[in-house]
């Protein structure tokens, strides 16, 4: 009995250090990989326990495993779009201009009384007023309420609004994002050129994107703001 008790501190003091190197997320956070892993974690963690016959390092071993795995699997999602896109998807957009993409639902296997659910617990009754909706690659849904829809809501102060669009990135971590960059209309050497605008090069940019107004927003590396 003793020695299970034992077992049990060790594995638990090695589960919690692994989670802890994987990073803040909760459950509803993380991506289908990640949640992946903490599963295999718990199984794994939980067989030395259950049997005293089986050796300690056959738990601790794939354990650490997995975490090697995690860390090495964030990394390359962080430097490539590409592999970051194949391990976690990307959003799909379920309301895009106010319109309601059915054929999107069918694809996801998403009812209209889910999507409906997940509106009302954002303080949104009507899908009609809604702009745009992002199912994100972790399960979240993202919701942008047309602009004369917002708190408070502009057609009560009678202004006239302007529509709005979906933000959209163009550079991540210095990698321009070519298909989003197609998608707005401008070419290489327009965001070349509004980047060199503001005494940047590419591999510099952080983060740019057009914002709800389609205005050019840049985000610069640490490295750079701090000099």
């Amino acid at each position: 009995m003793l020695n299970i008790f034992f077992r049990s501190l060790i594995l638990y003091a090695i589960v919690v250090l692994v989670v802890r190197v994987m990073g803040k997320r909760q459950i509803g956070q993380l991506q289908p990989f990640e949640l992946v892993i903490a599963i295999m974690l718990a199984d794994l963690a939980s067989a030395p326990v259950d049997d005293v016959g089986v050796p300690l390092l056959k738990g601790v071993v794939p354990i650490f495993a997995l975490a090697f795995a995690q860390i090495t699997i964030s990394f390359l999602s962080l430097k490539s779009e590409r592999f970051r896109t194949l391990v976690g998807g990307s959003p799909s957009i379920l309301i895009e201009n106010g319109v309601l993409q059915q054929k999107k639902l069918e694809q996801l296997r998403i009812n209209l009384n889910d999507l409906l659910e997940q509106l009302r617990s954002q303080n949104i009754a009507n899908i009609d007023d809604v702009e745009f909706a992002i199912l994100e690659t972790n399960g979240n849904l993202s919701v942008f309420p047309k602009s004369d829809k917002k708190t408070p809501a502009l057609e009560d102060l009678n202004i006239q609004s302007k529509p709005e669009s979906i933000p959209v990135t163009l550079i991540m971590d210095g990698q321009i994002m070519y298909k989003n960059l197609k998608k707005t209309g401008r070419d290489l050497n327009w965001l070349l050129g509004q980047i060199k605008d503001l005494g940047l090069d590419r591999k510099r940019v952080f983060f740019a994107y057009l914002d709800t107004q389609n205005q050019f927003r840049v985000i610069a590396k640490q490295k750079e703001r701090a000099q």
